[in-house]
């Protein structure tokens, strides 16, 4: 038995090892598409990427053709060298770099030699193709703007680097592919389905059919089409008050999330990163260190809030139960908090309830009751962590679940960050007094203030903001249609609210009011620091304002911030009205304030530091015309390192 049981094993085995090579090379032909296989050649169809649509159903970003020079080494033969590197206006030696490079990618394999010829340059190298062996055009879509603003929004797309082929199979080499905006965060349903085509080739190369008539060939799948949140009206409007300008403007539909203008200064045309002059315009962009343009402020930016904050300690407050309406604090422009440490107050003082602290300010009567939030426990550490987590339930201090790429948590300290800074120090709340008024350790980015004051609008609750409205063929994602409650009552919003709208009224945004508008709103001036060789100097104060309207059934909620913008009413309050009545009107009857904002510049106050940013170089250049920043002796400024 036992010398039958050991050839039979083998006998079976072999007759299974057999039957599976058959099956292999004979029966499935899947095997040989995956295989380097010279007798197949490789055809891609790529699809058009989605159409961009903003929320009205205005065309904002459509697609052009672009032609591809694509390589294959192992196939140049008998090549005219020079009349190639002729025709195509490049040298020998970018040549022989260039087909190098491909043979470090694949001898076999094609990849781009020359991308994104016009429609000159493919009909001149069309017309000759025959005699370049192992050269062959592979024909794309480019982006074809339509509108002049929304950059940062949209994104642009690139070629794919060897890293994105090595991590995602879905991309060769010189596939396109979004990065930054919406082309990023959708680019799996914006750039539709690839088609396949293998070709049959014989023993000498040539194309002799479709592999097995086609029975493994694929159909190219359009990109799925997309509207956008944002009003594109209102985005570019947001775009030129803020020309000459540093800063974000974010504006939000409290209702739903959808983020309504999603502005970031200075801006760029997406148009110039678009074309065979893409690459040396991003360079420029990119090392840009001062303007900073590929920088979205409106999400990355992380600024002290200043006194639009004060509306988050009432809030916290009037739910610990540690003040109420007629809570009084007396001020004598200045809070004393401290032995020998006075904190300055800008509003008319006197006896000071919260009605008329929230229009004037008063950073006496939010200080106080910040103390008061903090002690309610007998315990710092304990009364920080429960005004944080109050904080945290308006979206504060985390990533927000956005759908755009990047963004900032922004800071909310807890107790663990007073530990850390004052190691066996007993702090108090005292000591860290200055977050009252959005100073300290609190950091919010323009977005998270935006949310916070729709979360006020709306009395308690939040959507995740999102730019997505609606995808062609499929729901947009759930989340973004979840309700968030804070954890203050909803019974405490209406007299903050009844103070923000007064702030128009009878306070600090006095005479920044729209006829037949009710809007709340809230001035705020931040401290702003940098370090100039070596030094840390006060620079110009920032300038911030936000806001939502109409008062009972806000249709639109806002954040401005103008970087070194002095105060809040001088350049970001009149944005803010500018904007809210261009969205609900859809007209403006401030010309007052339109010429004011429009015809302003802050450029001399940034240029006492920083240099002439090279984005103003290239947005008034040709797109065609190389841009050679020159920088004069009588420019030159201190080394600047911004602690933003």
């Amino acid at each position: 038995m036992r010398k039958v049981l050991l050839p039979t094993i083998i006998f079976v085995a072999t007759i299974l090892l057999v039957m599976r090579l058959f099956y292999l090379q004979v029966i499935d032909d899947t095997l040989k598409l995956k295989s380097d296989n010279n007798a197949i050649k490789i055809k891609y169809d790529y699809p058009e990427r989605g159409y961009i649509y903003d929320r009205y159903g205005k065309l904002l970003v459509a697609n052009q053709p672009s032609y591809d020079i694509m390589v294959i080494p192992k196939d140049i033969k008998d090549l005219d060298t020079i009349e190639f590197c002729r025709l195509l206006k490049i040298t020998r030696e970018e040549f022989l770099t260039k087909v190098a490079k491909a043979k470090v990618y694949s001898p076999r394999l094609p990849s781009v030699f020359l991308a994104q010829l016009n429609k000159k340059e493919y009909a001149a190298f069309q017309e000759m193709q025959r005699k370049f062996n192992g050269f062959y055009i592979q024909k794309r879509s480019l982006r074809d703007y339509q509108v002049s603003f929304g950059a940062n929004v949209f994104g642009f797309i690139t070629q794919v680097n060897d890293k994105i082929i090595e991590k995602n199979k879905y991309y060769n080499s010189g596939d396109l592919i979004g990065r930054q905006g919406v082309e990023e965060s959708y680019e799996e349903i914006l750039r539709g389905i690839k088609g396949v085509k293998y070709i049959q080739k014989d023993k000498y190369n040539r194309e002799i059919g479709s592999y097995k008539e086609g029975k493994f060939d694929t159909i190219a799948v359009q990109g799925k089409d997309i509207n956008l949140s944002i009003d594109a009206e209102l985005q570019k409007y947001g775009e030129e008050l803020m020309i000459n300008k540093r800063g974000g403007i974010v504006a939000i539909e409290p209702k739903t999330g959808e983020i309504l203008a999603l502005v970031t200064a200075p801006s760029f045309d997406p148009a110039i990163l678009v074309g065979r002059q893409r690459s040396r315009n991003y360079t420029m962009l990119y090392h840009d260190s001062i303007a900073k343009p590929l920088y979205d402020r409106g999400l990355l930016a992380e600024y002290t809030p200043g006194s639009p904050f004060k509306i988050l300690t009432g809030l916290v407050a009037l739910q610990e139960g540690v003040i109420d309406e007629n809570t009084s604090f007396s001020c004598h422009h200045g809070f004393s908090y401290a032995p020998g440490r006075f904190m300055k107050c800008h509003c008319h003082g006197g006896e000071m309830q919260l009605h008329r602290g929230i229009y004037e300010s008063c950073n006496t009567y939010f200080s106080s009751s910040y103390m008061r939030t903090i002690n309610k426990y007998n315990n710092p550490p304990k009364g920080v962590d429960v005004w944080s987590n109050h904080l945290k339930s308006f979206g504060l201090g985390q990533f927000m679940g956005y759908d755009l790429p990047t963004g900032r948590k922004g800071s909310i300290p807890t107790s663990k960050t007073y530990k850390k800074m004052y190691p066996g120090w007993g702090w108090s709340s005292k000591t860290i007094v200055s977050n009252a008024i959005g100073q300290g350790e609190v950091l919010m980015t323009p977005i998270q203030l935006a949310n916070m004051i729709a979360a006020v609008a709306n009395r308690g609750y939040y959507y995740t903001p999102h730019i997505i409205k609606k995808i062609k063929g499929q729901p947009i994602d759930k989340r973004f249609r979840t309700k968030h409650f804070t954890t203050v009552d909803k019974k405490y919003f209406e007299p903050m609210i009844s103070g923000l709208f007064d702030v128009y009224n009878l306070g600090t945004a006095h005479g920044l009011n729209v006829e037949g508008i009710e809007i709340c709103g809230k001035t705020g001036t931040a401290e702003n620091y940098a370090k100039i060789n070596g030094k840390r100097v006060k620079l110009q104060d920032h300038s911030i304002f936000v806001a939502f309207a109409p008062k009972d059934n806000p249709k639109i909620a806002i954040a401005v911030f103008v970087e070194n913008g002095y105060w809040g009413a001088r350049w970001a309050g009149p944005i803010t009205s500018l904007m809210i009545e261009k969205y609900i009107k859809r007209k403006i009857t401030r010309k007052d304030l339109e010429k004011r904002m429009l015809e302003g510049s802050l450029e001399a106050e940034y240029n006492k530091y920083y240099p002439k940013p090279i984005i103003d170089t290239l947005i008034k250049q040709k797109l065609d015309t190389p841009v050679k920043p020159e920088i004069k002796k009588e420019d030159a400024k201190p080394k600047v390192t911004p602690t933003n």
